[in-house]
């Protein structure tokens, strides 16, 4: 048996795999990806995404919010840094497609706007 460190999307993993012949071993089915989040009703037009996958950290803009452009909406970690994910336009924060401690993939709808 070997033991193995793997970090994963900033996870960190401890593993250990046994050797062998390979002789009876059956390939294991891929993982099924999460569900993506369904979108609220309330969801606006203008979608805000996760410009690198991150978890997020805190919601500074809920929705029914008005916003200017370039204010923040939410903040999220990503490389061990704080990112704010800022409004591209004036609008009102539609609906909040995520919660605080989600981890999301880079492109994941964070936020709509109307």
């Amino acid at each position: 048996m070997k033991n193995y460190t793997i970090t994963i999307n900033g996870n960190v993993y401890s593993v250990t795999v046994e050797e062998g012949n390979g002789e009876g071993v059956k390939q294991a089915a891929p993982a099924a990806a999460p569900a993506a989040r369904p979108a609220s009703a309330g969801a606006g037009s203008v979608k805000i995404t996760a410009p690198m996958g991150g978890k997020i950290l805190s919601i500074k803009a809920p929705a029914g919010t008005a916003v200017k452009k370039g204010q923040a909406i939410l903040t999220f970690e990503a490389m061990k840094m704080e990112n704010e994910v800022v409004a591209p336009q004036d609008g009102v924060v539609a609906s909040i497609e995520c919660s605080v401690n989600d981890k999301v993939e880079s492109g994941a709808v964070l936020a709509t706007l109307k």
